[in-house]
């Protein structure tokens, strides 16, 4: 939203610190809460307070910030925000038409309201984990942290909903989002075949029920990789045709997708030696037109180097006060009318205490700073 044009400001703790400004990497490998390149990456843009909200004259600065804002995030633990006296109701009472959005673990209510937590425990209640990784080895928990980025992306869209409803009521609302429920719609079809036909997905490596060969493949080079898909007899031909038509691929094993699919260790070992005379790109482009599904297994330097993504305008650079200059990752849409505009750094801590206040909620300067010697703002 902030990079669309919304005032975005983040209230942060001194004591406290958000972890994502001590996630790795950071700036020369030099840790430090402005350093980060994790929280860079999520929040240009945006102005940075730190308010002491167990001081009762924190909580009212955060109450003139409520009555200046459309709406309020925040992702405590249920029943955090009641405790600082700016749970949902408290805010109505300060803007009627004030739209708050809270997003946790498993949302305000039930059994489990109360616990803490991160995208790695989630990742594992929503079912991600268990289907990662191969048969005979453990579950993989993923890098990406799925449901934190789901879970985002579920709430914008549900803002923009209260937004549109507010335009046209003069209402507000209050969004109660679980980000544990916003992973399961990514495994519906999964879930969704244990409801019908009582089947418990499992582990399956690279591999799919309805293509063989699936998976990725060694190719030129150290730790290089193409991933190539085959799901019908065509694309098998296809693939038949580049491989320069071996005698094994017309075994009879190997002709139907089932008959791969009963020998796809065999089946794999096989492609495996061939792919791996080729450099990955090369063997990506022949592939690809032939018809056949391939991609390059790309690492962080391909994707910088990426001639799709530079055309786009994926990476937009920009000077932060200690990191330097960063590539910073642009949403993945391109809106013709509101484009997104890259126009300040992720803010250092604590950055905007002053202007936010005396700028934006028109404080006394001299009291903003006796403020800040009482710890109020720190």
């Amino acid at each position: 939203m902030a990079l669309h044009g919304a005032a975005v400001i983040r209230i942060e703790s001194s004591t406290r610190i958000d972890r994502t400004r001590l996630n790795p990497p950071f700036k020369d490998d030099t840790i430090g809460v402005n350093r980060s390149g994790q929280f860079a990456l999520f929040n240009p843009n945006k102005y940075s307070i730190t308010l002491n909200l167990k001081d009762p004259r924190g909580v009212e600065i955060a109450k003139k910030l409520v009555v200046w804002s459309d709406l309020v995030v925040e992702n405590f633990t249920a029943g955090t925000m009641e405790g600082f006296g700016l749970g949902y109701p408290e805010l109505k009472k300060l803007k009627s038409e004030i739209i708050m959005l809270s997003s946790t673990n498993q949302g305000q209510t039930g059994p489990n309201a109360q616990q803490a937590g991160f995208g790695l425990q989630l990742e594992a209640l929503s079912g991600f984990v268990h289907i990662s990784g191969w048969p005979d080895r453990t579950p993989v928990i993923h890098g990406g942290l799925n449901t934190d980025t789901i879970a985002a992306r579920f709430g914008v869209v549900a803002v923009l909903a209260a937004l549109d409803y507010r335009r046209r009521t003069g209402k507000g609302q209050y969004i109660d989002l679980a980000q544990y429920e916003a992973g399961l719609y990514f495994l519906a079809p999964l879930l969704l075949d244990f409801e019908v036909n009582g089947r418990v997905a499992s582990k399956m490596g690279n591999r799919s029920p309805f293509a063989a060969p699936h998976g990725v493949y060694p190719c030129r080079g150290d730790d290089r990789w193409c991933a190539i898909t085959v799901f019908n007899g065509e694309e098998w031909q296809a693939l038949c045709g580049c491989m320069g038509h071996p005698e094994w691929t017309k075994e009879g094993k190997f002709t139907t997708l089932l008959g791969r699919k009963e020998n796809e260790d065999e089946l794999d070992k096989l492609i495996a030696e061939w792919t791996s005379k080729f450099v990955a790109e090369e063997l990506t482009a022949m592939l690809q037109a032939k018809g056949i599904r391939a991609g390059v297994v790309k690492n962080a330097c391909d994707i910088y180097q990426d001639p799709q993504l530079a055309y786009r305008g994926q990476w937009q650079q920009i000077e932060h006060r200690e990191i330097g200059n960063y590539k910073y990752d642009m949403p993945a849409y391109l809106l013709s009318n509101t484009p997104p505009q890259l126009e300040r750094p992720a803010p250092c801590l604590g950055e905007h205490n002053e202007f936010v206040c005396t700028q934006i909620l028109n404080m006394d300067k001299e009291l903003v700073d006796q403020l800040i010697v009482d710890g109020v703002l720190k």
